[in-house]
């Protein structure tokens, strides 16, 4: 999400013009600026090998951009932003409702829970998206997760282009393959074999059916606000009830698709407990997010995914994380290495396509040998393993295992963080939230937030006027109050403290 030239205008991304100042020339303008600004001041975390030499580039040349960019950051408290010029995104999105359903291919681009229409991208680069209108925006959605590197990193990009001269899909076996698998079961503690597929949702329709192939057993537990794609027995709401048999949540999804789920709370052991007690020997397994991102981000206490572990052991059944989301942006080996629990089968997309569709899953020999043609659970796909995506996959793999990377993401990602929710409570309002690694979120409520049934506590009003707001300050956050967001190796230190300065003053505006 990135553009090359930047206006020479003396606006931010929002449009708003800068106040002139006595006897000096104006400042440059932060919309120029900011998305070039280094990360190698000496008060800050000194990034990995590979950002810095981006890094250094971006700052040849511009000796005196980062006083003017600390000055500017620092002197802009206005109360109110000139409205977002949105004209093209406007009509793109108008025309586009003639076309598609709602306008959109994924129904949270559309904007509906925040207000106002969506931004059209025109072309991304790095940690900056820049849209059809000429604005520039830092950007902390990152294609919602695979953009880990940055976008368009030029490594991935080099791969991809040599591939694209030897072609782009065989639908026959590539070496390629055995690269990208064998290094995710170097990584992955709970994959000692892997399938690969075309998206999160196809690794987890698949995964569940391997679970009831292998114990023989029909039932699933899944947990309310965790997200496992739009399969039809995914595709349900939880009873008032602890252990309440899902009911269908789309139009369209028979009750016979989704009467063997079973839906408890996040981050209650005991709700789990009476479900394996009320089913005994029906179960074939459990899935879960284990860093929970599609109710907003919510962390799991550590003794619920230990204790989720020993139920399913005793039970016979089947544990499964979803690392779709988690896979690779929290720690090398997922979210169950920096959690310490392992289960018996892993759902993976988003960072290992590198920017491309892609998704899959692993777990034990044992339980992978039913798979076909090793064994008789049947699924397939023509692009499965197709080679852009694998070399996309290798290479952000190598990108990420060099030193320093997670901790950079880290301490990058506190710091964000922990500045918007002092901007929050600074200004009054009721807010709470944290972040592990490349992944954050925050509520608009005293929290702490635990579950979906907390998160629904928070001001989804206030959140709308929040993500406006931020927009016209040019930072570009996820539409819904229900989703996280994600940092990466390419945002710099100075877009953290610009994003902190902006939401400083739109938390004082709304």
């Amino acid at each position: 999400l990135h553009s090359a030239d930047c206006r020479a205008t003396a606006r931010h991304s929002s449009g708003r013009r800068r106040p002139a100042r006595r006897s000096r020339a104006p400042p440059a303008p932060l919309n120029d600026t900011f998305p070039k600004m280094s990360a190698m001041s000496a008060n800050f975390a000194v990034a990995p090998a590979h950002v810095r030499s981006t890094a250094a580039i971006r700052r040849a040349g511009r000796a005196s951009a980062k006083r003017v960019i600390a000055r500017g950051v620092k002197a802009e408290a206005v109360k109110e932003a000139v409205a977002l010029n949105t004209t093209k995104s406007d009509a793109i999105f108008k025309a586009a409702q003639d076309i598609l359903p709602g306008g959109v291919n994924s129904p949270v681009r559309a904007f509906k829970s925040v207000g106002g229409g969506p931004i059209v991208f025109d072309h991304v680069k790095d940690a900056y998206a820049f849209d059809v209108d000429g604005n520039k925006y830092i950007d902390y959605v990152g294609s919602w997760g695979p953009a880990i590197c940055g976008h368009a990193n030029e490594r991935v990009n080099e791969k991809l282009k040599a591939q694209i001269d030897k072609g782009t899909s065989f639908g026959a076996p590539c070496e390629l393959e055995n690269v990208l698998g064998q290094m995710v079961i170097d990584r992955v503690p709970s994959v000692e074999m892997v399938r690969f597929c075309n998206s999160g949702t196809e690794a987890c329709l698949s995964v569940l059916r391997v679970m009831r192939a292998y114990t023989g057993r029909d039932k699933i537990i899944k947990f309310e606000g965790c997200y496992h794609g739009h399969a039809d027995p995914f595709l349900v709401q939880a009873g008032s009830g602890v252990a309440t048999l899902g009911l269908p949540d789309s139009p369209g999804v028979p009750k016979a698709a989704t009467n063997t789920t079973l839906c408890a709370p996040y981050n209650d052991l005991e709700a789990v407990k009476k479900i394996f007690e009320e089913n005994k020997g029906e179960i074939a397994g459990v899935i879960l997010e284990p860093v929970v991102g599609n109710s907003g981000f919510i962390i799991p206490d550590k003794s619920f995914l230990e204790g989720l572990r020993e139920i399913t052991t005793a039970e016979g059944a089947l544990l499964t994380f979803d690392e779709v989301m988690t896979g690779f942006r929290i720690s090398k080996g997922c979210a169950q290495e920096y959690w310490g629990v392992t289960p018996d089968l892993t759902t993976m997309g988003k960072v290992i396509g590198g920017g491309l569709p892609v998704g899959a899953y692993g777990g034990k020999r044992e339980i992978m040998d039913v798979v076909a043609p090793a064994g008789p659970m049947y699924q397939a796909g023509t692009l499965s393993g197709n080679p852009l995506a694998m070399v996309a996959g290798i290479e952000t793999l190598n990108i990420l295992a060099e030193e320093g990377s997670y901790e950079y993401m880290d301490k990058n990602t506190k710091r964000l963080i922990e500045g918007i929710l002092e901007a929050g409570k600074e200004a009054g309002h009721a807010v709470c939230g944290g972040s592990i690694r490349g992944m954050f979120g925050f509520f608009f409520c005293e929290g702490p937030v635990r579950n979906f049934a907390d998160a629904t506590e928070s001001d989804t009003d206030k959140f709308a006027r929040w993500h406006r707001g931020m927009l016209e300050e040019g930072v570009y956050l996820a539409p819904s109050q229900y989703e996280a967001g994600f940092t990466g190796l390419k945002h710099t230190e100075e877009d953290i403290e610009y994003t902190i300065e902006a939401a400083k003053r739109v938390m004082a505006r709304i």
